[in-house]
């Protein structure tokens, strides 16, 4: 297979009557994209969707219902009052519970082996403590260096040297595991504590380093993505665990 990565710009491309069955887009940003007359079998996508149209039918907002009626308690990790965010997290803290006695289950290599050339189960829990550092300590807290050196950000943000992080490859999944259960725990103080008054009021933006860029944003918008993030991954998670412990 032929690799093009981030240094390969194909922005304003025209592809005509291009053979791309079997290929893979990570990372890739598709916005704007326009596809007429395309075969779409069997392919599987996930990520950021918003506006997407197929045959004229917007797509987002069905997914959105058949999710929530698949899993009735996400919608609650789209609210905006404290009471049903502590009631989404407690049951998205519920699932990961389940999750983790599950992967623990497992022999020590398979929490460090990709599917896929996916994030292996400890580097998604390291991502999660990433997210909780970013969009939590830095953006809504403002500390100075919340970054845990184990976080692991998304490929398309800085390698986090500057802040703090180690970068390293792989870590000892006890100490992986015990800073996701801090990074949790702390989620869960916010939101006992929080009204709806902070949770609406505009932080301005740490100066410190880290993630995510400069910007005023409400506590609620850093809350939402923390609980998006937490479950798209924990979909990312169950789903690779089924192929680990299938063989």
């Amino acid at each position: 297979m032929a690799n093009y990565t981030n240094s390969d710009d194909f922005s304003g491309s025209l592809f005509l009557d291009t053979n791309m069955s079997g290929s893979v887009f990570r990372e890739a940003d598709l916005s704007g994209v326009k596809m007429h007359g395309v075969l779409l079998i069997g392919a599987d996508i996930d990520g950021a969707i918003e506006g997407l149209r197929v045959n004229g039918v917007e797509v987002a907002p069905l997914i959105e219902a058949e999710l929530n009626r698949r899993q009735p308690e996400r919608a609650l990790l789209r609210s905006r009052t404290p009471q049903e965010l502590r009631e989404g997290w407690a049951w998205m803290q519920g699932i990961w519970a389940a999750t983790m006695k599950r992967a623990e289950a497992l022999p020590p290599a398979d929490l460090d082996r990709s599917v896929n050339d996916e994030w292996s189960f400890a580097q998604t829990l390291r991502h999660l403590i990433f997210v909780t550092d970013s969009w939590l300590s830095h953006a809504v807290l403002a500390e100075s260096r919340p970054f845990h050196r184990l976080a692991l950000p998304a490929g398309f943000i800085d390698d986090g040297h500057t802040y703090g992080i180690d970068n390293v490859k792989s870590a000892p999944f006890e100490e992986v595991a015990a800073a996701r259960a801090d990074r949790m725990a702390k989620v869960q103080s916010f939101l006992d504590e929080v009204t709806q008054e902070e949770l609406e009021r505009v932080r301005e933006p740490n100066p410190a380093p880290g993630w995510p860029s400069p910007a005023a944003r409400t506590a609620l918008y850093c809350v939402h993505v923390v609980l998006n993030e937490e479950w798209a991954h924990h979909e990312f998670a169950v789903r690779d665990l089924a192929i680990i412990e299938a063989g």
